[in-house]
């Protein structure tokens, strides 16, 4: 049977929670569930396997995490700005420079990305693993997709310019 990896389940434990003691917790307990199965239930051990670690990890940041979704539901779904759509992720990029741009982004928006989009956790699967709404969950995937393509551009260097519609310049002034 397949395992799951010590270092794989941590290294996503940590980033659903940005916290490391829970992190190392949560995996010595997953690698302490039996792995003995048969090869006919083998492909299902590993994906509840990885459900119970998921799940393990949300219900300790339950508090963060229900604090977080509420900030989420009342964002305005605004369209930041984001690089160039030329605007590739540079090859160079490190394992802990995209942590870090992870990390960035605000607890529920990064949990509903990686679920749905690292994971492939289907969005009703991952509102229930988030105990929130599907909507709240596609919105929150919005916005760590932006989040996440902003960290990773500023990274690079990139900058965003702050335009304000309602600005008075020098030419309107003199007018």
């Amino acid at each position: 049977m397949q395992t799951l990896e010590p270092f794989r389940i941590y290294w996503l434990v940590f980033l659903l929670t940005g916290h490391r003691e829970l992190s190392v917790d949560v995996t010595l307990e997953t690698v302490a569930l039996p792995h003995d199965a048969s090869p006919f239930f083998s492909a299902w051990m590993l994906a509840w396997s990885r459900r119970v670690f998921i799940a393990k990890a949300l219900a300790a940041i339950r508090d963060e995490l229900a604090e977080s979704a509420r900030r989420t539901a009342s964002k305005r779904a605004e369209a930041a700005e984001l690089p160039a759509r030329k605007w590739t992720l540079n090859r160079d990029t490190t394992k802990a420079q995209l942590e870090s741009a992870l990390l960035a982004i605000d607890m529920f928006p990064r949990c509903a990305l990686l679920l749905s989009v690292f994971e492939g956790v289907s969005l009703e699967d991952a509102a229930i693993l988030l105990n929130s709404e599907r909507d709240l969950v596609q919105k929150a995937q919005t916005i760590g997709l932006r989040e996440l393509t902003r960290n990773l551009a500023r990274l690079q260097g990139w900058t965003f310019t702050v335009t304000k519609p309602y600005a008075v310049t020098s030419e309107m002034q003199h007018a």
